[in-house]
């Protein structure tokens, strides 16, 4: 299934245990949450819920439990989580916001290589500036 489903940040904790374990049953998903933040069982089996009712995850019973595995895919996900902000803000601003974003980001030389070269390549065709989408006949420096 890859279609878009919109996941809260609470719901996003849930789903980076998930991705990176594969599969998981609810205690794991507790045990690990729990190391991290201050929730309780009956709410993460909660956001776990939401989860399969969005189409998020799916679960095989074991026994009493669940396993709970990803029905989308980790960077598929991240992708329209992406496309979904920077879809919503001024293209004047996009530019400060992905620096504020790689700023803060921890990125390995190989992404800082992969993005030169992306940028190297989308400067040959890049306008001298990015005009204002917020409301049609805005000039270029509405800011």
């Amino acid at each position: 299934m890859e279609e878009k489903t919109d996941i809260t940040p609470a719901e996003w904790q849930v789903m980076r245990i998930i991705w990176t374990l594969s599969k998981a049953t609810s205690t794991q998903v507790i045990e690990i949450l729990q190391q991290k933040v201050d929730w309780k069982p009956a709410t993460i089996k909660t956001l776990l819920r939401r989860l399969v009712e969005k189409g998020a995850l799916k679960t095989t019973r074991q026994g009493r439990g669940f396993i709970y595995s990803p029905l989308i895919k980790e960077q598929i996900t991240m992708n329209e989580a992406a496309d979904h902000l920077f879809n919503s803000i001024c293209e004047m601003h996009v530019g400060a916001t992905l620096s504020h974003v790689i700023d803060d980001a921890v990125l390995s030389r190989k992404d800082i290589e992969q993005l030169q070269k992306l940028l190297a390549e989308k400067k040959k065709n890049a306008p001298e500036k990015v005009e204002c989408n917020c409301v049609p006949g805005m000039p270029m420096d509405c800011e």
